[in-house]
């Protein structure tokens, strides 16, 4: 069973920085690539980032690239994401998933997440 234990969240000033991470068990995490997922109140998923395997390759969207970047280390099972440059648009509550063989986002069913929120 898929489970993710998200942390690292919380209140930041606009331009300061946090560094999540993204604790992964229940299935063998060094053959998925992962994603970080954000939702902001009101708004549907947005995707933020992914990782292969073997971390060679990673993508990012728009809104982030530049500021944002992922990482994850196999012989520990987590995921990372270090934010810079945060901005209040970042507001949201952070989950990582992994990619289905199909393209798809299988999340821990508990969608615990970690909530960032930049505000001044």
């Amino acid at each position: 069973q898929v489970q993710f234990v998200e942390s690292g969240g919380g209140l930041v000033q606009p331009g300061g920085s946090l560094r999540l991470s993204c604790a992964a068990s229940g299935f063998t995490v060094s053959r998925y690539t992962l994603s970080w997922v954000r939702q902001a109140p009101g708004k549907g998923p947005e995707w933020i980032s992914s990782i292969d395997p073997g971390a060679y390759s990673k993508t990012y969207a728009d809104s982030v690239k530049g500021r944002f970047t992922i990482s994850r280390d196999n012989s520990k099972n987590t995921l990372y994401l270090q934010m810079n440059s945060l901005k209040p648009e970042d507001t949201a509550r952070y989950y990582c998933a992994r990619v289905t063989i199909t393209g798809q986002h299988e999340y821990d069913y508990r969608r615990q997440g970690t909530q960032v929120t930049v505000s001044s």
